[in-house]
Parts: C-alpha cells; structure tokens; sequence
C-alpha cells in the first residue's frame, strides 16, 4: 500500500516521473470508480510489522515510563516525577531516529511522535510541580494553569523540533494542539485571578469562556488545514497528509463547544434544539463536500444521534428510537458516501471561482494538465 508521500519520494529519488506517477494515480482512481483527490489517502500502516513494532514500542516506552518515575527529584517528594517524562522522550527520539527517518514506518512514528511530545509536556509539567510543591500546585488555580500553559509550550517547541527532524505528518497538529492548549490554560489563568475558591457563577462564566476560547482556536486550525489544503489542492504530497491530521484536530474543537453552548452536554435536548443540532449537522456536512474532508461529520455524529434519539422518544417512539435514529444517520451517511463525489460537484460548482481556487480539485485530470501547461 503506498501513500501520496511515497510517491512524492519516488518522484524525488527519480524512480518515477512525475508524469508515470500521476497515470498510477489515475489508474488506482478509475479502478475505484471515484477520484484520487476524494479518496482522503494518508499511511497508517505499511504492514502487520507496523502493529508489531508499535506493540513493541509502547511496551518499552511504558517500561522506560516506569523506571523514570522511581527516579524522584529529590528525598521527600512522592508525586509524578519529570524524569518519567524525560525517559519517554529521550527513548521516542533515538526510536524514531531509526524506524521514522530509516524505515519510515507510518504507525511507530506516530506513536513515537505523541510519545516524545507527550514525554516532553510532562517533564516540564511535573518538573515544575516538584519545583513548587505538590501542595501550592493543588491550592493554588493561577499556578496550577500556569504550569500547564509552561508544559503546552515546551510540547510545542519539541513538536516544532521533531517536525524540523522527521518531517512526521501529525506533527503539525501535535504543535497546533498543544499551542491551543497554551493560549486556553493561559485565559483561564487570568480568569481564576490568583483565588483559591470560584463560586458556581464564575465557574459557569469561565467555563463558557473557555469553549468559545477552544471554538474560536478550533475554527483557526480549520483555517490552519485548509491552507495547508490550499497548497496542494490535487492531494499529492506530505502537506496534504499535514491538512488531514490538522482537519482531524479542529474537528472536534469546533463541534464540542458549539454542542456543549447548546446544553446538549448536559443530559437533555428538547425537540427545538434537536432541530438545531440536525440544522447543524447538516451545516457540517455541506462545510464537509466543499473542502473534501469528513471529519467534521465524525466529529459531530455523536451528537447528532443522541438529538435524533430525544427527538424520537419525544413523539412516543421509545422502544425504537435508537434504531430508527441509527436506521437514518446510517443510511444518509452510507448514501453520502456513496455519492460523496457527485454531492461535491453539486455544493462546488455555484461557489465564487475565488473561493473555488482554494478548494481541492474536483477532476484530477484536467488540473494536472493545467499544472502541465504552466
């Protein structure tokens, strides 16, 4: 199974032409009967010794984890240690060193990758609660939030690094994600102002302000993708596999806090916000065609279900109502699909050229022609 990344690498090395690799993409996308450029490729596996080196991996890493945390930083500290952060990083970046810039196996470096950043945030993290005392982190909201905005920017920085190094799709996100995190625990830092107590007013005010925070942050990183999407707009290297793992990130961070400002979080939805949150959902799936991604649609199925599911039980199907709603979002996402290319083409093709210049291509062909021409 290759990736767009390993064509790319052939094209490069000089294996194939540009021109043999874009009739082997043309031939794998007529003998799927859809196009390449709809069909959102990226490597997890290149094999079962990707699983069975992934295996191996998360057991040395949990080991290495473990003897790292009876390293305490000093005699009377019996907390998480930053040396458990630190064995994990160090042994994700001399693994990746061989299996990602040597092999090139797609599910270890993914692994290795949040492994090391992972190991990074929490050196710094619990580095610092060791440094303050376990007891001024626990008491103390500014401080706690504080260390966690000092940890997402160490994560962000390694991330930075390991990108420089390996050149790993999911990197990007992993940077995006823990920068995302830095800017959140920094407002809610300033919101707790330094008290020790928050009554529930200002718990719910903060905690509003902190999913329009995550909402506003998730529509960047869509933004974010969709440049890396813009740059690659036939989806035939690396930057198109950086926009999938971006996309695969704002996903979530713009359906949650938009679900969760409706109350539908909280337990119950009445049958006015049932059709809000399918007005929605519809939104996402028209937002879905245009940029060619689906994890918008993952991202908000969750909800959507569970408003079908009130909605039904409402009017009186309640034996039924799990599997008439699950009869419907089944049927209408296995139709999508199906049809996903000609659904494009009908959102598509009444937007402003402008708009349609950043979009990925709807015909492959006729783009790398226009490429050709050039």
């Amino acid at each position: 199974m290759y990736s767009e990344s390993d064509l790319e690498a052939a094209v490069a090395a000089g294996a194939l032409t540009a021109e043999q690799a874009a009739r082997l993409r043309d031939f794998v996308a007529g003998t799927r009967q859809t196009p390449a450029v709809d069909e959102e490729n990226f490597r997890l596996l290149t094999g079962f010794n990707d699983i069975f080196v992934a295996i191996a991996a998360v057991i040395l890493l949990v080991a290495v984890g473990w003897i790292g945390h009876s390293v305490p930083p000093h005699v009377d500290y019996d907390g998480p240690t930053p040396f458990m952060g630190l064995f994990v990083a160090a042994t994700a970046w001399g693994l990746a060193e061989f299996f990602t810039r040597q092999r090139r196996m797609a599910l270890p470096s993914i692994i290795l990758l949040l492994a090391f950043v992972g190991g990074v945030v929490a050196t710094v993290g619990f580095g610092l609660i060791a440094g303050i005392g376990e007891d001024a982190f626990n008491n103390n909201p500014t401080g706690g939030t504080l260390v966690m905005a000092a940890s997402a920017a160490a994560g962000a920085i390694g991330a930075w690094l390991h990108w420089r190094r390996f050149r790993v799709p999911i990197t990007i996100a992993a940077a995006t994600a823990t920068v995302a995190g830095l800017i959140v625990a920094l407002i809610a830092a300033a919101i707790a102002g330094g008290t020790e107590m928050i009554s529930a007013a200002e718990q719910e005010r903060m905690t509003n302000v902190l999913l329009v925070t995550t909402l506003v942050l998730g529509i960047a990183t869509f933004l974010f993708a969709m440049w890396w999407d813009g740059s690659d707009r036939t989806r035939e290297t690396r930057r198109s596999d950086v926009a999938f793992w971006l996309h695969l990130l704002a996903a979530p961070m713009i359906a949650h806090p938009i679900f969760a400002l409706l109350g539908l979080t909280e337990g119950h939805v009445s049958g006015g916000g049932a059709v809000i949150v399918v007005a929605l959902y519809i939104l996402f799936g028209l937002v879905a065609l245009a940029v060619d991604r689906r994890a918008l649609l993952v991202s908000a199925l969750a909800y959507v279900l569970y408003a079908l599911d009130s909605l039904f039980r409402d009017y009186g199907a309640v034996e039924l109502s799990v599997a008439f709603t699950a009869l419907i979002i089944g049927s209408a996402l296995l139709l999508l699909s199906a049809f996903w290319h000609n659904a494009r083409r009908a959102v598509v093709r009444p937007l402003p050229d402008g708009l349609k210049g950043r979009l990925p291509v709807l015909d492959r062909a006729p783009a790398a022609m226009a490429a050709a021409a050039a």
